[in-house]
């Protein structure tokens, strides 16, 4: 399976999940270490999902801005990739030898301006930017016009705004690096609908 752009499937929180992505080509697959989390993955399942899937990258993801917390999570979960919010601890975190991702969560950045001071001060450390936010709306125009300028210039993941019917459009006017989808549930262990993720990841497959 090869997907036409990288992908990474943020919040995993379930071994069919991890397994479909990981057989349909994803690059990263994401699992949130925050113990106070909704989607909380803990070590002992994340190792055991972890042992059932190959040829992905794992991202360790948390919202903490402790970086001792932090520290110790690198050490109990040992992802390939760490994944924070907090743009200035991106220096230290450095010292972790570990790729970096930066999430930025657009409902909160409105400001251009302030998104692209992020952005920039963010990219000279992080691998890849992620821009995110919690509603599954459309982007506006001036939002995709905020998008394509970043993207021309960092390493952007777009991970908002995506749908099975808009994303070729989306990744033919926005030059981002790859886009980013988020897991969902599973009513009991390997009964799972796939919905939009599976739609998604259909519509950008390369025979």
């Amino acid at each position: 399976m090869a997907l036409s752009t990288l992908v990474k499937i943020s919040n995993v929180t379930n071994l069919s999940d991890a397994r479909y992505c990981a057989g349909m080509g994803v690059d990263l697959l994401g699992f949130c270490m925050d113990a106070d989390a909704p989607d909380y993955v803990d070590p002992d399942r994340f190792a055991a999902i972890r042992g059932w899937v190959a040829g992905v990258q794992i991202v360790g993801e948390t919202h903490s801005t402790d970086p001792v917390a932090i520290e110790q999570l690198v050490q109990a979960y040992q992802p390939d990739y760490l994944q924070v919010d907090d743009a200035a601890m991106l220096p230290y975190l450095a010292s972790f030898d570990k790729p970096l991702i930066l999430r930025v969560d657009l409902t909160t950045t409105t400001n251009s301006a302030q998104l692209e001071a992020i952005v920039r001060d963010g990219s000279a450390t992080a691998e890849y930017i992620l821009l995110e936010r919690d509603e599954a709306q459309p982007l506006t125009a001036e939002q995709q016009a905020t998008v394509y300028k970043l993207a021309g210039k960092y390493p952007i993941l777009l991970g908002t705004g995506i749908t099975a019917d808009n994303v070729h459009e989306l990744l033919e006017e926005l030059p981002v690096r790859g886009i980013a989808l988020r897991g969902g549930d599973e009513e009991k262990p390997g009964d799972k609908e796939f919905g939009e993720l599976m739609d998604i990841l259909e519509a950008i497959e390369e025979d």
